[in-house]
């Protein structure tokens, strides 16, 4: 048998290779196509453009290899090892298949995070081997990050980021039934930014056709206003000394604008309580075109409710935030620093009531709860709630990593992927964390993707069933009860 393998795309013929899955499953192997471009390079007169579909070729274009990221440099020590991939053609598609003969398969559309300005899909936790394993049909998709992605420029289509999202999901429409893949059966899913994306998707009237189902890890809305997206902008063009127009900041080259954006967005902690209170300042905007109004607001009115959605937060999303000043903090007055953060007039004594847990590792680690909930975990309610009767299910993820001791950003999304055999998986995870758990999450993801139920309860009212990703795992009513002080604060 042939390591290589070829399929025909609308675009051009493109040579993947076949790969062993790992554990057990229905499909021992996995064909890879790594780098296909969904769109032109958007470089030169087509850097601040909306994506143009890639133009066809000839022959048979090699996909063997991740291709160009829109991520530069070397993003350093990062949760989930995301590399970057030098070069100009950035807008791609990975495509894993169990088999590119078979037909109406199941399809995942993974849509990375790094908070809209950071993150690759040139992961080997992204790889989808043992989704293929289990009959699904995996891509991972690219975006322009950061300005390039989402600043706001006078004569510049909005929201390009989501754009290149569109596009590449009308690519999975047009081509996936190639790989033995269902358009008509496509769940979309992304973790912290990705949730976020994939949730703005949700509510997003002219996204509807191109997916059926979503499954958001972590989702980190934006839906930065248009106010703030011009005066970012704006602000972005007078330190670059540019007009804030095409012209004038494709004077500007890539690394200038990397530049100025960084130090437009550096945080410290005493920005972590606005971050909170007006979210990111990159990221998709309410631009009265693809984003007409806020996400809840399009979630309230019904858009999207005939789509199925599994929802969730880890318990400790950034606690880690405070770990390296956890001995500075225990001088810090929790009333004091809790504040800081915005903790809701009259909630403080019942939320601390309910987060002993959090409370007992001290300063840092009510502080970590607090911006974990106000970030994450609060909006998991409030998106079941804006969505009224429509099919949502919720989860939280309480395993604690062997390295942090709790449960913290990321250590989810090997747990979903089943890859617990990956790379950098220590420090993230520890020495060994539990297969067992994983067959667990990965088994009900895949469920959900093929049937539409991840197989616990709905989640119906203000305290609905909540699936606990755990050692043992449980279903808990009102299994989001340690964040109620701050939705319904008491005075």
């Amino acid at each position: 048998m042939t390591d290589f393998v070829e399929v025909d795309t609308a675009a051009g013929r493109v040579r993947g290779r076949w790969r062993p899955t790992t554990g057990t499953g229905r499909m021992p192997r996995s064909a890879a196509f790594l780098g296909i471009p969904f769109a032109e390079a958007p470089v030169g007169p087509l850097r601040f453009q909306a994506p143009v579909p890639k133009a066809p070729w000839e022959g048979v274009r090699d996909a063997l290899e991740f291709a160009a990221t829109a991520q530069r440099g070397d993003p350093g020590v990062t949760l989930i090892p995301e590399p970057s991939v030098p070069g100009e053609s950035t807008l791609n598609v990975n495509v894993f298949t169990p088999d590119p003969d078979a037909a109406g398969l199941p399809v995942l559309v993974w849509i990375h995070g790094g908070g809209y300005f950071a993150g690759s899909p040139a992961s080997a936790w992204y790889d989808g081997r043992n989704f293929n394993r289990d009959g699904v049909v995996t891509v991972s998709i690219s975006y322009r990050l950061g300005f390039d992605g989402f600043g706001w420029i006078e004569d510049a289509p909005s929201n390009r980021g989501i754009r290149d999202w569109l596009l590449a999901l009308e690519w999975v429409q047009q081509n996936i039934a190639a790989f033995g893949g269902d358009p008509s059966r496509v769940t979309i899913a992304g973790q912290s930014a990705g949730g976020g994306a994939v949730l703005t998707l949700l509510g997003m009237e002219k996204a509807q056709h191109l997916f059926h189902g979503v499954y958001a890890i972590s989702g980190a809305l934006a839906d930065v206003s248009a106010e703030r997206a011009e005066k970012f902008g704006r602000g972005l063009a007078a330190a670059g000394g540019v007009a804030p127009t095409v012209a004038g900041f494709s004077s500007l080259d890539e690394e200038r604008v990397i530049a100025l954006q960084k130090k437009a967005t550096e945080l410290g902690p005493s920005s972590l309580g606005s971050i909170v209170e007006e979210g990111l300042p990159l990221g998709p905007s309410v631009d009265g075109d693809l984003l007409v109004r806020p996400t809840r607001e399009s979630l309230r009115a019904g858009v999207g409710a005939d789509k199925p959605l599994v929802m969730g937060a880890t318990d400790d999303e950034f606690t880690m935030a405070f770990s390296g000043v956890a001995k500075k903090l225990r001088w810090v007055p929790k009333a004091f620093l809790l504040n800081r953060l915005g903790m809701p007039k009259g909630a403080m004594r019942p939320y601390l009531a309910a987060n002993q847990d959090a409370l007992e590792r001290g300063t840092a680690g009510i502080a970590g709860r607090l911006l974990t909930d106000r970030m994450f975990r609060t909006a998991v309610l409030n998106i079941a709630e804006d969505r009224g009767d429509a099919p949502t299910w919720l989860y939280r993820f309480s395993w604690p990593s062997g390295t942090f001791g709790f449960a913290e950003h990321c250590l989810d999304v090997p747990f979903f992927f089943d890859c617990l055999d990956g790379p950098a998986m220590v420090p993230l995870a520890g020495p060994n964390p539990p297969q067992a758990l994983a067959d667990q999450v990965h088994a009900a993801a895949t469920s959900f993707i093929e049937t539409g139920d991840p197989g616990w309860p709905v989640h119906e009212g203000d305290r609905g069933v909540v699936r606990v990703w755990d050692t043992p795992v449980s279903d808990v009513v009102d299994g989001y009860a340690s964040v109620r002080a701050l939705r319904e604060p008491v005075s």
